[in-house]
């Protein structure tokens, strides 16, 4: 009889498993996050600030002028928001 190769007996008596590359699920991105955060070309992530949105008649002008402009997210914080906003550059 002549040799056959390692592979071909293992494969022969069926107990050959080829290793599948495993598939990387898609991370979505979180609804809330993508509304209210946005990344700037330098990668920094801003949002607007909270408080502008009604009763504005008892705060001041100069509040109302800093409610209008965004902010930078803490350091803290951007690694952990950066998983909810996986995609956006």
């Amino acid at each position: 009889m002549p040799k056959s190769s390692s592979i071909t007996q293992l494969g022969q008596k069926g107990s050959l498993q080829v290793a599948k590359k495993a598939k990387k699920i898609k991370m979505k991105t979180h609804s809330g996050a993508k509304k209210r955060l946005f990344v700037t070309g330098t990668g920094k992530i801003r949002h607007y600030r909270s408080g502008h949105g009604h009763k504005l008649e008892h705060k001041g002008h100069a509040r109302r002028r800093r409610l209008r402009q965004d902010t930078a997210i803490n350091k803290v914080y951007a690694k952990e928001i950066r998983t909810l906003i996986p995609y956006k550059k």
